[in-house]
């Protein structure tokens, strides 16, 4: 897997609806080169913030980076071959049950400004941000919006999302991004299509006239 140099900097995408799925997407461009996005644990502390996992960076080590990004692929894989109708490889289950079962960070509410409620949690370990990462996947995974978990469908992306259309259709991650794009390739080949295509034979007009 490569490194995100500064040319492929393109910060972390959200697209999936889901924390677990998010973290999925630390990896760009898994057809191909599959850039890695958690070079180092700072990448991991700010990644767990903008999921809005954390309130602060937490402390991460070496060894949090790497427990998370197996947990990372054993969630991607888990997805991915549930897509393809295939089951669920045992020790892939067994990283996302391992980290499911650890202690969660611990959450509360306080009253704000105006007698308003508002949720806090403690400033919490790596480690208990994973399980909750890992707890996500089992209630994606093991509930009723499995079946609407999709991966998108445009040739240069390949993020994982939860389609929560009312008909159950949607094919990108982003009407946005991946969506307009792709209707954009298509305007361009049927206008390209029209104006290669020769012109109609006209009608001769009438003897004698």
């Amino acid at each position: 897997m490569q490194p995100e140099s500064d040319s492929d900097q393109d910060d972390f995408r959200f697209a999936g609806g889901r924390p677990c799925l998010d973290l999925t997407a630390t990896v760009a461009e898994r057809w191909g080169r599959q850039v890695e996005r958690l070079q180092t644990p700072t990448d991991l502390a700010r990644w767990f913030v903008r999921a809005g996992l954390a309130d602060q960076p937490p402390e991460v080590s070496r060894q949090d980076l790497a427990h998370a990004r197996t947990l990372r692929e054993a969630i991607y894989r888990t997805v991915t071959r549930r897509l393809a109708g295939k089951p669920a490889g045992p020790g892939d289950l067994a990283i996302v049950n391992h980290w499911a079962s650890q202690p969660l960070p611990r959450p509360w509410l306080e009253l704000g400004e105006g007698g308003c409620l508002r949720a806090r949690r403690d400033a919490t370990t790596a480690g208990a941000l994973l399980a909750a990462l890992a707890c996500d996947a089992v209630e994606l995974l093991g509930g009723p919006l499995a079946d609407r978990i999709r991966q998108c469908q445009a040739d240069d992306c390949a993020l994982l999302f939860v389609d929560t259309s009312r008909a159950g259709r949607r094919r990108w991650c982003s009407m946005a991004a991946c969506g307009a794009r792709a209707k954009m390739a298509t305007y361009r080949a049927r206008r390209l299509q029209t104006t290669a295509s020769p012109p109609l034979p006209t009608t001769s007009s009438a003897s004698g006239r």
